[in-house]
């Protein structure tokens, strides 16, 4: 065996792996767990969550003419013996919030 074609073969399959790796992360969607964790550590900048959900598969979404594949979710906060209700849509590529609603207040 020669060590040099050994190391070219080493070389070619090395780059092959980080190329191909990179063309797959590229059309890959972010979990919707992830996509989760992250709106959250959003909302807890500004006080304690009381609960959360995502719908588990991507939806069609169109924002100044631009189309995503987003998530949406919902997240629950306690403020001051009310609980506020939020709705968001995140981009599934990139995790990144494009839209956050207030649903209602609700008295406890």
């Amino acid at each position: 065996m020669n060590w040099k074609s050994f190391f070219i073969g080493l070389t070619v399959g090395i780059a092959g792996g980080f190329a191909a790796k990179k063309l797959i992360s590229q059309n890959t969607k972010i979990s919707p767990e992830k996509v989760l964790k992250h709106v959250k550590e959003q909302f807890k900048q500004n006080g304690p969550i009381s609960g959360s959900w995502i719908h588990m598969k991507t939806e069609p979404f169109e924002r100044h003419d631009v189309q995503y594949h987003v998530y949406k979710g919902g997240i629950s906060k306690n403020i001051n013996g009310k609980t506020e209700q939020f709705e968001f849509i995140a981009d599934a590529l990139t995790g990144t919030l494009l839209d956050i609603k207030r649903l209602s207040e609700v008295s406890l």
